[in-house]
């Protein structure tokens, strides 16, 4: 085992053969020697090796970070000191972008661009966290004269944190940044598939100055590590991203020790378009909107809903430059769309799309497996545009997590806020019109955590990031965050000039 201080950049390479997990400081192996093979999605070829937890090494992780949090001092460190940690990470971070971004491309397939764009959002969270965590405090409330009360906010204590694999290394940044700044302790269970940046990460803290134990990665299986860290009785917390039906599955077990539990689920996000909007840019927007990451987002907007005077001005626009759009090599800067995680999720885009075509639906642009000049082992799906759709069918209601789009008509103002809202999800929305008070009339009706107005950009730190209905709650992202790692303590005093004596005995 190693102490994760100990090593230098030069002497820990952020590319490697072989990720250990991170636990109480140290990098260490699996208790049973277990790896687990980690692949370059483009390819098909592996990147890495990666130690696989056990309950064992699950329990070593917890137990550090009880420690960590009922001994040590990180908790009651003076809210500044903690802020220059947070910053020295985010400084850390930027040393090291190339290789960051470098070893994101490399265990996700995703474009060159969108990697760059992701960590920097990442170091700013940091960043933003550094500053947020100053101001977070509690308050003096009114109480009659001869009281006084006040409040406080104390971190939550340990928190488990289960991240999804399509933003492997912001969404561990959305985690660990509030939490160690509200002075928590964490375990992240990164997902099995893409493990690899959230390892750095944390070894990145910890030559911060982030203190041992305070955070543990733990890359395993979901199934197993997972549920372990959610039902464990020194776990005070769990946040969770990934899909609607295992947030379900994770509020029930957190249910039996009373967790509190933060969970951004899945999503079906539309996009709105209005007569009066400025097409050309709706169309670059919804564009994408839809395709960013390969379609493999939470807040895809994957249903766009164009009024009938302009759908088909729209829809000819639309597919003429989702045709042009340049798929294949990650690391070409030229690249728009990179791959599908892994083949399982690539059959999931399939079964979908043909789905539609069974129930009657047109594929108007796309609807087939693409295998790039020199990827061919890889895995890669065409953007596609489906037409001709109703409500009811498979490809509008449920999550696809693909490249895949569906568009359809409304006739007016109260048709188009019905289908927006014709879904159990409510994440993000975007609404397309030059008309101010129609943009604010519209956003006050869509049942959403996010509404954009003619932006596709969902998210940048300090704006809250949640949704309505199935798609979870609790908020990402910004200063309120801090106070989902938080417990407030009231506390209340007497100064009256005669002692109490609310019986009159």
């Amino acid at each position: 085992m190693t102490k994760v201080q100990e090593k230098t950049t030069e002497q820990q390479p952020i590319k490697r053969d072989y990720y250990q997990l991170l636990i109480n400081g140290e990098l260490v192996d699996s208790s049973d020697g277990g790896r687990r093979k980690v692949y370059n999605p483009a390819t098909g070829e592996v990147i890495a090796e990666v130690a696989e937890a056990t309950k064992e090494d699950a329990d070593k992780a917890i137990q550090a970070a009880r420690d960590a949090f009922d001994k040590g001092k990180w908790k009651i460190t003076p809210t500044g000191r903690r802020a220059r940690v947070l910053n020295k990470i985010a400084e850390i971070m930027s040393s090291r972008f190339k290789e960051l971004v470098e070893l994101e491309v490399l265990n996700t397939g995703k474009s060159v661009a969108a990697a760059k764009g992701q960590i920097v959002q990442a170091i700013e969270d940091f960043e933003f966290y550094a500053g947020a965590i100053v101001g977070h405090g509690g308050s003096v409330n009114n109480v009659p004269g001869q009281f006084h009360n006040y409040s406080e906010k104390e971190p939550i204590g340990v928190a488990a944190q289960i991240v999804p694999w399509n933003y492997p290394l912001m969404m561990t940044a959305w985690k660990i940044a509030p939490a160690i700044a509200a002075g928590c302790s964490v375990i992240v269970k990164p997902a099995s598939l893409t493990p690899l940046t959230a390892i750095v990460l944390g070894e990145i803290c910890h030559e911060a100055g982030v203190p041992e134990g305070v955070v543990n990665i733990l890359p395993g299986p979901g199934s197993e590590i997972g549920n372990y860290l959610v039902e464990h009785e020194q776990v005070n917390k769990v946040a969770f991203t990934g899909s609607t039906p295992i947030g379900k599955d994770i509020m029930a077990k957190a249910s039996s020790t009373l967790k509190r539990v933060t969970l951004e689920l899945g999503g079906k996000s539309p996009a709105l378009v209005f007569p009066d909007a400025d097409i050309d840019a709706a169309v670059d927007g919804s564009i994408y909107g839809i395709y960013n990451n390969t379609g493999q987002s939470c807040d895809a907007r994957s249903r766009i809903y164009i009024h009938e005077d302009i759908y088909d001005e729209f829809i000819e626009k639309f597919i003429t430059k989702t045709e042009k759009m340049q798929v294949g090599d990650p690391f070409d800067k030229g690249t728009h769309m990179g791959a599908i995680i892994d083949q399982s999720q690539l059959d999931t885009v399939k079964e979908y799309v043909q789905s539609a075509i069974d129930e009657g639906a047109e594929i108007l642009t796309g609807g087939k497996e693409l295998k790039p000049e020199g990827f061919e082992n890889g895995f890669w799906y065409a953007p596609t545009v489906i037409g001709n759709v109703t409500q009811e069918m498979r490809v509008v209601q449920e999550e696809i997590f693909g490249p895949v789009v569906v568009v359809s008509k409304f006739k007016d103002e109260k048709e188009a806020i019905a289908l927006a809202n014709d879904t159990e999800f409510g994440l993000a929305s975007t609404i397309w019109t030059t008309d101010g008070a129609r943009a604010k009339r519209v956003a006050n009706q869509i049942q959403a955590g996010i509404v954009m107005i003619n932006t596709p950009f969902s998210a940048f730190p300090g704006t809250p990031f949640g949704g309505y209905k199935q798609s979870g709650f609790g908020r990402e992202l910004s200063i309120e965050t801090l106070d989902l790692y938080s417990e407030t303590k009231s506390i209340m005093s007497y100064f009256g000039s005669r002692p109490l004596n609310p019986f009159g005995l």
